[in-house]
């Protein structure tokens, strides 16, 4: 975070002489000065908590773990019951590269399903499958799914999910590049094998790597860019 001391130099030197002499000044110097203003973190959002800052009904929030400034929200959101990764900035153009569908981004899932998921559910998924939207039948956009040979590591969740000794609870990877509500859950219940545990790995370039749940990890913004869009700009 800047200091004061940093501010008011970045002011004097920057901000006032472009406000006030804007013949001579160069736009790119009021760009680059709102730029290192801005704030870019990455965390692990553990489960049951809701995606934002402001209490409701007693529900564990973001403010609960992350500390950040009072402008800087979750580009996004996550189910209260799912978990992973999330961006949290006060960049407002970056936010709207990420939500409007004209961007179309990949987001990867690492999904535990109920039941002994076939090969035929995975390409059922692939190809599309309807789900419920708001009340309305919605047909999925083409995906990638597969199957993890070996179980991953994650870290334990409280309270864990419901265990049954006869039924397998296989690991999937889904990697979508819409996110409507609930979506992966509605598409692996349609497929016939209900999510049991949710967790959202990677956002484009951008993963949870070794962040634990409640971790939070601040970027510079030329990575982030780097990594969302292959670009600096």
């Amino acid at each position: 975070m800047l200091s004061l001391k940093v501010f008011l130099i970045l002011c004097r030197e920057i901000y006032f002489p472009v406000l006030t002499n804007p013949s001579i000044y160069k736009v790119s110097l009021l760009r680059d000065f709102c730029f290192c203003m801005n704030r870019y973190c990455i965390i692990y959002k553990p489960y049951l908590v809701l995606s934002q800052f402001s209490a409701v009904d007693g529900k564990k929030t973001l403010a609960d773990f992350f500390d950040v400034p009072k402008d800087v929200y979750p580009v996004g959101r996550l189910d209260h019951d799912s978990e992973g990764l999330l961006l949290l900035t006060n960049d407002r153009s970056l936010n709207h590269r990420l939500l409007d569908p004209a961007f179309a981004h990949e987001r990867e899932y690492w999904v535990q399903v109920d039941g002994a998921i076939t090969e035929a559910a995975i390409r059922e998924m692939e190809k599309g499958v309807t789900i419920n939207v708001d009340g309305k039948l919605y047909r999925t956009g083409p995906c990638k799914a597969s199957l993890f040979p070996v179980e991953p590591k994650v870290p334990d969740r409280h309270p864990p999910i419901r265990f049954r000794k006869e039924i397998p609870a296989p690991w999937i990877r889904m990697i979508l590049t819409e996110g409507k509500n609930r979506q992966v859950r509605k598409m692996t219940a349609k497929a016939g094998f209900p999510t049991l545990r949710l967790i959202r790995y990677r956002i484009e370039g951008l993963s949870l790597g070794i962040l634990q749940p409640g971790d939070m990890l601040e970027l510079k913004r030329e990575e982030v860019y780097q990594q969302l869009f292959h670009d600096r700009k």
